[in-house]
């Protein structure tokens, strides 16, 4: 295992345990999570390039795509639980009323 991807794997366990730990607050969770998804896209990349394998190159595209698609909706959820309760902590959100 190379240095740099030893880097982006430590990089990726910091920002799971950020996740698991700092679960108070949505924007930690939210940029935690960001920071997972742009991870294994640079991760992703590198493997592809590194075993010239080609026929799956848009596969970190794919990845690409999604966290963008995730970071969206993820602070329209943002903005409308701020809205509505005024806060973003987590714990006190009761998600399962209609």
């Amino acid at each position: 295992m190379s240095l740099i991807q030893f880097n982006l794997t430590v990089a990726f366990v910091i920002s799971f345990l950020g996740m698991m730990i700092y679960r108070s607050h949505m924007m930690s969770s939210l940029l935690c999570l960001e920071g997972m998804m742009l991870l294994s896209f640079i991760m992703g990349t590198l493997i592809m390039l590194n075993s010239h394998y080609s026929s799956s190159l848009s596969l970190p595209i794919i990845l690409l795509v999604f966290a963008a698609c995730e970071a969206a909706v993820g602070l329209a959820l943002l903005v409308m639980i701020s809205n509505t309760y005024g806060m973003d902590y987590v714990q006190n959100l009761n998600l399962l009323q209609c």
